[in-house]
């Protein structure tokens, strides 16, 4: 992960990590809205400006990782190779992450992971911006599709598809490892599972947006 960065970039990587570690910890041990951020500057050994320089807040300490991939699926349908279908470029962005242990497909048993996707299932503040995250990425792919020529209505009706199923075998995988599975356990079975659900997306996208 860290090859071909520079000191620097290493270096910020590290306090990053540190920071997320920290917080995660502090969040399991006393619930989210009892851990300052102070608290958790002390605990990371960093001043509280530096944690201002990388989190906007407390809750980006949490959501962050998460918000980063909010365009993945409409940047794979924008990229995808002429030939080939919005559904099928999903398909194998998501079949790619879960081979790569991704936590964006809820993949990762890394505890840090682990401990930030528990504390998002259990703040109700948290799964309201996870939720819009999500609401998100569905706007950015209807937005792909209508630029590329589709119905506004249709383009929506297809990103809700891609999205949902998505989202779904994302909760199947997360439900799986926070249950203590590990991931090199569950990784053959979210394969055939996301192989399924993109199977019974075909037979309704199957031939929808393939580019010409």
């Amino acid at each position: 992960m860290t090859e071909g960065m520079s000191l620097r970039e290493r270096k910020k990587l590290q306090t990053r990590h540190r920071l997320l570690t920290a917080a995660t910890e502090l969040f399991a041990e006393r619930g989210f809205d009892k851990v300052s951020v102070a608290e958790i500057a002390e605990a990371a050994e960093v001043s509280k400006m530096t944690v201002f320089n990388y989190f906007a807040g407390k809750e980006d300490l949490v959501l962050a990782p998460m918000e980063e991939h909010i365009g993945d699926v409409a940047r794979v349908v924008r990229d995808r190779a002429p030939g080939e279908s919005a559904a099928a470029a999903v398909r194998r962005q998501f079949l790619a992450a879960i081979e790569a242990r991704d936590p964006s497909v809820g993949l990762s048993d890394a505890p840090v992971v682990l401990g930030l996707r528990r504390l998002i299932q259990e703040t109700p503040a948290l799964l309201i911006r996870a939720h819009a995250f999500s609401m998100r990425s569905f706007d950015l792919l209807a937005e792909v599709l209508v630029e590329e020529g589709e119905e506004p209505s249709i383009a929506r009706i297809a990103a809700a598809q891609l999205i949902a199923t998505r989202n779904a075998l994302i909760s199947a995988n997360q439900m799986r490892l926070l249950a203590g599975e590990p991931a090199d356990a569950v990784a053959p079975d979210a394969v055939a599972l996301a192989e399924r659900g993109f199977d019974l997306l075909d037979k309704g996208l199957g031939d929808f947006a393939t580019r010409s």
